[in-house]
């Protein structure tokens, strides 16, 4: 007999790694995990899972079918949960008051009522998708509204996994935080998520706030970091017209102890699900409140990027004798950052998008994400081809771009990949992973981001 039952609604990014993880360290509990996409939970029921993390499936095969379910029947699994995470899309708003930059909280709030709808008992909710602050409000609106005499209490318990190391962040996260009501039974109910969490979290690590802080902490969470990742490519741009080197650049600031090194890669930019839709979404509630120069202000990193992917797509275009019409490109990487096969906001999409304009033929390689790609790329018009193999794609190429950091591409024979290419051969480093001194010498035109360019001519 299980102590608790534990369900998430939503079997994505977020919803799926942690509750296996939950079910792993907590055998005691039973953690379902639901979603109106039967192909997606038919994934999780299998070898091949709906997303790639490194090792993930083997946290998933620990628990699956001993104390982790899932299912499609949610209405039936809300009925008997005792503790319900909501794990559910908030994309951007496309439409409407808000358009590019409100979160969409349409399916929120349908999780509500669907809440309200199939409760026969009180229950905590706990917020796992990244939300604007306040939502617990709008959910507390909602579940008050019942007939039923039930009590809800709504927490905020946001993620913060990075893709690629999801697993290790949820097996030694750096903090676990929850917010409640400051009330007897705000507290009451939060403790009882502490308690999950206490099952392998040290107690030192867990972070209890009102519940307001909570859902704020995460948008500015991601907003810092995604600042750190602008800040130190508007000075890539710098150093290539100065001639300094990036690196170099990195290594001196984040010798600083009040800075440190992570985040200071200079690279093509940030993408994924959360760090564009998150800084918006606080753009968008600084707009709301008046706060004009705090919203230009983090408006600002968003732009960053996207002029440092344009300002890339410039700098191939323009080593190329202006113009690569029919000229083959090989496109090494297509997820938005290594060990994931997520594209959603890969820089990928837009510099392929834009060299496509240009009537370039491109060749994408990727160990994870093609299928993504191709769904990313289906609009455009071009001659745009898919392959696995990065030696097949560079064969006959005029250049190749690196716009994800995978390992793999660290280890490859250039020498083999030049010879196979037409020449003058170019390659454009979106990532800064590559030996450029041995690439030079090899024979490649050589474009690193905020180093200068080694060109044979």
């Amino acid at each position: 007999m299980f102590e608790k039952r534990i369900l998430c609604i939503g079997a994505g990014y977020v919803g799926g790694p942690t509750m296996a993880m939950i079910a792993a360290k907590c055998p005691h509990y039973e953690v379902t995990v639901v979603d109106v996409n039967a192909e997606r939970i038919q994934a999780w029921q299998s070898d091949h899972l709906p997303i790639y993390e490194p090792g993930l499936l083997e946290v998933v095969k620990e628990a699956r079918g001993r104390n982790l379910f899932f299912s499609t029947e949610i209405k039936a699994n809300i009925k008997k949960a005792d503790i319900i995470f909501v794990s559910v899309n908030t994309p951007t708003k496309t439409f409407g008051e808000g358009t590019g930059m409100a979160a969409d909280m349409q399916y929120l709030e349908k999780t509500a009522r669907d809440i309200l709808e199939s409760s026969e008992s009180g229950k905590i909710i706990v917020e796992k998708s990244t939300v604007p602050v306040r939502t617990a409000m709008a959910m507390e609106s909602i579940l008050v509204t019942n007939t039923k005499g039930l009590q809800f209490d709504v927490l905020s318990n946001p993620e913060f996994l990075a893709e690629g190391t999801a697993v290790a962040d949820l097996n030694n996260p750096d903090r676990v935080l929850i917010g409640s009501r400051e009330t007897e039974r705000g507290i009451a109910a939060r403790d009882q998520i502490v308690e999950i969490y206490r099952n392998w979290v040290p107690a030192e690590k867990i972070i209890t706030s009102n519940v307001w802080s909570s859902e704020l902490s995460k948008l500015c969470a991601n907003a810092f970091l995604a600042q750190r990742i602008s800040s130190i490519n508007s000075l890539s741009a710098l150093c290539e017209k100065t001639k300094a080197n990036v690196m170099e650049v990195k290594r001196a600031i984040g010798a600083d102890s009040r800075i440190n090194p992570n985040f200071l890669n200079a690279s093509v930019g940030f993408g994924g699900s959360c760090f564009k839709k998150d800084i918006l979404n606080l753009v968008y509630i600084c707009r709301h409140y008046g706060l004009s120069e705090v919203a230009d202000y983090w408006e600002s990193v968003v732009k960053i990027n996207e002029y440092q992917q344009s300002r890339f797509v410039s700098r191939m275009l323009g080593a190329m004798f202006n113009t690569v019409v029919n000229k083959r490109i090989a496109i090494f990487g297509f997820a938005f950052k290594k060990d994931t096969g997520d594209t959603r906001e890969s820089p990928a999409i837009f510099i392929a998008g834009k060299l496509l304009e240009e009537h370039a033929a491109l060749v994408i390689t990727d160990p994870k994400a093609l299928e993504n790609a191709k769904q990313d790329l289906a609009g455009c018009d071009g001659d745009v081809s898919f392959v696995d193999d990065p030696y097949e794609a560079a064969r006959g190429a005029h250049a190749i771009a690196v716009v994800t950091e995978w390992d793999c591409y660290r280890e490859l024979d250039y020498r083999r990949i030049f010879d196979s290419m037409a020449k003058p051969a170019y390659i454009f480093d979106g990532r800064n992973i590559l030996d450029h001194e041995q690439l030079y010498e090899i024979g490649f035109n050589v474009y690193p981001l905020g180093k200068p360019e080694q060109a044979h001519f």
